[in-house]
């Protein structure tokens, strides 16, 4: 089972991985699409401003997509816990319902032979 584990492990992990990337990809993409090529250059400071406010604001969707995706391996991680626990609970259970069974058939029998 941990093998199992360890595969699902890496292979959510491969799939967050490129959700993140995507993701970087689709910003960086509507970013350049919004790119004046008009834009009024005559200040080199205002150009640097520019250019910092984006660098910024880029670093911060960097950060707000890996915190959404720590996020969701913390949940995923979480569910398969929950998961597992309710594997138990249900297979501890389908014991005790096989048990019980047993036990009444026993019981009808012996009371069978009875009236024999």
């Amino acid at each position: 089972m941990d093998r199992d584990s360890h595969s699902e492990d890496t292979l959510s992990t491969m799939v967050l991985e490129n959700i993140k990337n995507k993701l970087i990809d689709a910003f960086r993409a509507s970013g350049k699409s919004r790119d004046d090529p008009q834009e009024d250059v005559s200040t080199r400071e205002r150009q640097l401003s520019v250019s910092r406010c984006r660098q910024a604001n880029e670093e911060l969707r960097r950060a707000q997509i890996d915190g959404a995706i720590t996020w969701l391996r913390s949940e995923l991680l979480e569910m398969r816990s929950q998961d597992l626990q309710l594997a138990q609970t249900l297979l501890g259970l389908n014991t005790e319902i096989q048990r019980m069974r047993r036990e009444s058939f026993g019981c009808l029998e012996d009371t069978g032979d009875d009236r024999q």
